[in-house]
């Protein structure tokens, strides 16, 4: 029997969050697509929102190979949504940084989330904000592990 949000197991709260992501992923996948973009494309956009990123960073980022990031690279360059350059701590390292364009092209692809956004629409300001505090203590200031 499910349990409630006051006594879910950690295994309940894995499968929501696998549900979750799931919907996500679908959702952020078709919309990339709306923008001319694969998935992995608009993933490493988004990452590079963040901030600029070396090349084999971004690999890790994104769980790839490094050549297949070279040729996410290679195309996101064509289109001029990001740009490679020269770390200013060591020439053979390439930094991609997201130009202006990239930056709309990550704000047009979460403005098409349209499942994603009538969830959160749902909830009331409140619940948001506690959403924001508990994903981000979850998945952004994870102390380290003992």
């Amino acid at each position: 029997m499910p349990g409630t949000a006051s006594t879910a197991s950690k295994a309940e709260l894995i499968e929501l969050l696998s549900v979750s992501l799931a919907s996500y992923y679908g959702d952020f996948t078709a919309a990339a697509a709306g923008e001319g973009l694969t998935a992995s494309q608009g993933k490493t956009l988004t990452v590079l929102r963040r901030e600029p990123a070396a090349m084999r960073s971004l690999a890790t980022t994104l769980a790839c190979d490094a050549s297949n990031m070279t040729g996410i690279i290679d195309r996101l360059e064509k289109r001029e949504l990001v740009r490679r350059e020269a770390s200013p701590t060591d020439r053979r390292v390439k930094i991609v940084v997201i130009t202006d364009e990239g930056a709309r092209t990550v704000d047009a692809v979460r403005a098409r989330m349209h499942t994603t956004l009538a969830g959160l629409d749902a909830l009331s300001a409140e619940d948001r904000g506690t959403l924001y505090e508990l994903l981000e203590r979850v998945f952004v200031k994870t102390p380290a592990a003992a």
